[in-house]
């Protein structure tokens, strides 16, 4: 493997944590060693009460996204001071995020045209995240480490687990068991099945907001109304708040959202402030458009995605924004983001050439999958909107060993509710006993 080159930035210590800054050097494509370079950042933390976190095995905490930064942490709290007990944490910004090469539509000119910016974006997907923690892992002379995934860090995991399992001590894995075969169209039928029963429960809930939604729609079609960032509002923008139904008490903040939609004013009735600023945050992508241009291409395998999403839509018509009572989507990206944010619009060219990219290579090894020994243990959440269930669960049988516990206690965002219970949980389920079985241990859901 070729050195790398590493630079410690800082370390700081407060409020109980030590975080120390690293940068990375490592190749645009591993596959060219010698080549192109990029830089990664991670910064780990540990808790001030092991004076010596040079004694703690590493966790490598695998973000979800695509497209987002590491969290950025101010104290232990949550599932990170369950961990720091026992671990040194590294949180890894994924290539492009963060301060790991930023990609965006500042940057990314750089490459050159549109063909040259999405063929730079090939490189950005869970087989080179893998290999940069790989690489970092060996420049850190770690001889193996664990791994927590949360979302999209699960399907990472699932490439880790297929392309270097030996690097591996256990890995565990929250509401992020996707597929590892199949088609997009098949991710996305399953993701408007949940929305639609999710869309069900809300408004069985708040009736009202059945009512205030009808009327958004209405008054959004008839009447002019801009986002901060000067673009109109559509009726598809306004289904994007169905983004707040992936969470359990986010679900019940999109009533607060609803609820102050109208304000009067001089010329009637208009959308207030508050709700243009609140669906100017769920629907702009500018900050990591990564997540909209590299969305589909996660379940990409040898083919096209073509807006899988948009064009499974055609099936379910109760998304249509022109229907009665339209329902809210979710975490789908859709052509038209690129046409109407303007901070994705110079990405358009660059998003059209990716979603018709045929030549994606396989992000997973099913035999490996199938034979490895490593300890995983995963939370499938059973009314998931962004990761089916029945998806994750079939996955699951195809990782040798791996412990399933499922749950209805939670939604996506499960580990923000109560992320020191769940990795306590699921750090108990990859203990050495439990990890000698070969056959994977199904829990029921609570």
């Amino acid at each position: 493997m070729t050195a790398l080159m590493h630079r410690v930035s800082a370390t700081h210590e407060f409020r109980g944590l030590r975080a120390t800054e690293h940068y990375f050097t490592v190749p645009l494509d591993h596959g060219r060693p010698d080549g192109e370079t990029i830089t990664v950042f991670a910064r780990e933390v540990s808790s001030l009460e092991h004076e010596d976190p040079g004694q703690l095995p590493w966790l490598l905490y695998l973000q979800g996204g695509p497209g987002a930064a590491s969290p950025r942490v101010s104290s232990l709290t949550g599932w990170m001071a369950e961990a720091a007990k026992t671990f040194r944490i590294l949180l890894l910004d994924q290539r492009g995020t963060g301060l790991s090469t930023p990609a965006n539509r500042q940057s990314l000119p750089l490459r050159g045209d549109a063909a040259a910016q999405a063929s730079y974006l090939t490189h950005f997907r869970a087989d080179s995240i893998v290999r940069d923690a790989e690489a970092i892992r060996a420049e850190l002379g770690i001889d193996s480490w664990s791994t927590f995934g949360q979302s999209f860090g699960g399907f990472c995991t699932l490439t880790y687990l297929s392309l270097a399992p030996g690097s591996l001590d256990r890995c565990l894995v929250t509401g992020g068991l996707g597929p590892v075969d199949g088609d997009p169209e098949e991710v996305y039928r399953a993701t408007y099945a949940r929305m639609a029963a999710r869309n069900t429960e809300y408004f069985a809930r708040y009736p009202e907001d059945r009512l205030v939604l009808n009327r958004i729609m209405r008054h959004v079609e008839q009447e002019h109304e801009q986002l901060p960032d000067g673009r109109g509002v559509t009726g598809g923008l306004v289904q994007i708040l169905g983004q707040f139904l992936g969470g359990n008490t986010r679900m019940d903040q999109l009533h607060f959202v609803f609820e102050s939609a109208f304000i009067p004013t001089p010329d009637g009735p208009r959308l207030s402030d508050a709700f243009t600023g609140v669906l100017f945050q769920q629907a702009s992508r500018g900050p990591n458009p990564l997540y909209a241009l590299l969305h589909e291409s996660i379940y990409a395998h040898g083919r096209a995605t073509r807006w899988a999403a948009e064009r499974v839509a055609a099936e379910f018509p109760e998304f249509d924004p022109a229907s009665a009572e339209p329902l809210l989507t979710g975490e789908m990206v859709y052509s038209w983001y690129f046409r109407e944010d303007p901070l994705l619009r110079p990405l358009e060219d660059v998003a059209r050439i990716l979603a018709d990219h045929e030549q994606w290579p396989a992000l997973y090894d099913a035999e490996q999958l199938a034979a490895t020994t490593v300890p995983v243990a995963a939370a499938v959440y059973s009314d998931d909107v962004y990761v089916d269930r029945d998806i994750s669960r079939a996955t699951a049988e195809k990782v040798r060993g791996l412990r399933v516990w499922e749950t209805a206690d939670f939604h996506h965002d499960g580990i923000a509710d109560d992320g020191a219970g769940i990795f306590a949980r699921l750090l108990g389920m990859t203990s050495p006993s439990d990890a000698e079985s070969a056959e994977p241990a199904i829990s029921r859901p609570d």
